[in-house]
């Protein structure tokens, strides 16, 4: 099964929804600061799905870096977007 993770960031923290083909809702939208505790929290969530996991997210400033750099040291798929 394919996971859609999509990271709408902002200056202080982020919102995530976790989609599977068709619409199918894994996880409703959640909130997340930019603190290593919650990204850490949020690498072992996204890294305990099943399947196959895809991750997109917006280069918002420089506001994206720390979850940037978090997911992808994790090994995770992800990709930021202008």
């Amino acid at each position: 099964m394919l996971n859609a993770v999509g990271i709408d960031v902002s200056k202080g923290k982020s919102t995530v929804a976790v989609l599977q083909p068709a619409g199918v809702v894994v996880r409703k939208p959640f909130n997340v600061s930019h603190t290593k505790k919650d990204l850490d929290q949020l690498v072992s969530f996204i890294k305990g799905l099943e399947g196959e996991t895809r991750i997109v997210m917006e280069s918002t400033g420089h506001y994206h870096e720390p979850i940037l750099k978090s997911l992808s040291e994790a090994g995770l798929f992800v990709s930021a977007f202008p």
